[in-house]
């Protein structure tokens, strides 16, 4: 990858040599590790290594800490471009997940779950400011749309091997997780040697960017990452301990929700077209209140596992439409503050995952059900915030407290 492209000329490449084209492959070759990861996670850890609550919130603690170091992507781009750090930090998620079984021990899984959490933070940071720049305005809800339709597409291939193969072939977590790591890497180092590096017309501020005027957006990723914690730590946990879902149901389950995101993840981008990124958001944390208050339920009234697994798709789907925050960052932008904020953001969004899964393991032991009624009042009070957010934001017009700037006079 040593030939500069302007982005302007990049149109005259073949189709599958452009820009958009890059993103769709970083973007599939991406969730092969880390999905699959996630998917095994659960069953690995209680059956090989013996976690209970407060380990597996201590192994997602471990996790999340370079998201909230994040920020230091600022300092790496000085001397390395956006492009192939994301290349790089998607090999390291590789080669970490394809050696996870190889250390069953509690110290083990910690210290290879930094190593691929370093690879996937600083991707999907550096992934997030290069789809806001080479994305047009105008097409971005709907191309995001379809970038998580093909991550969720090149995973469904993964998942449908393992619920059919696992029993069938007496698959091992070494045999997988090598396998799924393996084609990560695979797939980055095509993108490295397949495409040119593309030059945007807007250079980046290679400095932490703190902007009073992005105060709302700051909060939103605040309360998403605290909120999201707690699903991708205890929702899937809690389908393993309480209702013993093994490995092959547990992937299954995230086989329909990659069907889902197939077939809804490029509608959701058109009704951020169409319906826009308030009205979007606030349908979305309305959506997960009422799904985190029916996850309580699920132990203080004892309902079955049919509507846990429900909940769990809806929660999932919901998630998706988190897409309507980048494209709300998009339009009120400067074109040069996309790479410093995207790392800026990423560790506000970071910043209680740092805590919160390890102190959330200890209330699990005492009571689950009250780990998700947290989660709904976080998610009550994103949709407070998202109701500042103005129909049609832009620079300077952020929030519904600032007026749009009044048109030229003629």
């Amino acid at each position: 990858m040593t030939r500069t492209v302007p982005l302007s000329e990049a149109r005259h490449l073949p189709l599958w040599r452009r820009p958009v084209s890059l993103l769709f492959v970083m973007a599939a070759a991406m969730p092969m590790a880390f999905a699959t990861w996630m998917a095994l996670i659960n069953n690995f850890v209680i059956e090989v290594a013996q976690f209970d609550g407060a380990d597996i919130g201590w192994l997602h603690t471990v996790r999340e800490i370079p998201g909230f170091l994040a920020i230091g992507v600022i300092a790496i781009i000085l001397f390395m471009r956006e492009q192939v750090l994301a290349i790089v930090s998607l090999i390291l998620l590789g080669v970490a997940t394809a050696i996870t079984a190889w250390f069953p021990t509690l110290g083990g899984i910690l210290t290879i779950t930094m190593l691929s959490s370093i690879g996937f933070h600083y991707f999907e940071t550096v992934n997030q400011s290069l789809q806001l720049q080479w994305i047009d305005k105008l097409r971005a809800p709907q191309v995001l749309g379809w970038l998580v339709a093909a991550g969720s597409a090149a995973t469904l291939v993964a998942y449908v091997l393992i619920v059919m193969t696992w029993e069938t072939l007496g698959l091992t977590y070494n045999t997988v997780y090598l396998i799924a790591g393996s084609v990560t890497v695979l797939g980055a180092l095509f993108c490295f040697f397949a495409y040119p590096q593309f030059e945007a017309p807007n250079p980046q501020v290679k400095r932490m960017v703190l902007r009073r005027r992005y105060w709302l957006y700051y909060a939103l990723q605040f309360m998403s990452g605290a909120r999201r914690q707690i699903f991708i730590v205890f929702a899937g946990f809690m389908m393993v301990e309480k209702f013993g879902f093994e490995v092959h149901e547990v992937t299954a389950l995230y086989l329909i929700n990659l069907v889902a995101n197939m077939v809804f993840a490029p509608l959701m981008g058109r009704a951020v077209h169409v319906f826009g990124e308030r009205a979007t958001l606030l349908f979305e944390y309305a959506g997960l209140a009422i799904v985190f208050l029916l996850y309580g339920g699920l132990y203080f009234f004892g309902w079955g596992v049919i509507l846990a697994a429900v909940l769990y798709i809806v929660d999932h789907l919901l998630f998706a439409l988190a897409l309507a925050l980048k494209t709300y960052f998009q339009k009120i932008a400067d074109p040069g503050d996309i790479a410093p904020t995207a790392a800026v953001a990423f560790t506000i969004n970071h910043i209680a995952a740092v805590f919160l899964p390890a102190a959330l393991g200890y209330l699990w032991l005492v009571s689950p059900a009250s780990v998700f009624v947290l989660a709904a009042g976080m998610a009550g009070v994103s949709f407070v915030l998202a109701m500042l957010i103005p129909r049609h934001p832009e620079p300077g017009h952020e929030t519904i407290f600032h007026a749009p700037a009044p048109a030229p006079a003629e």
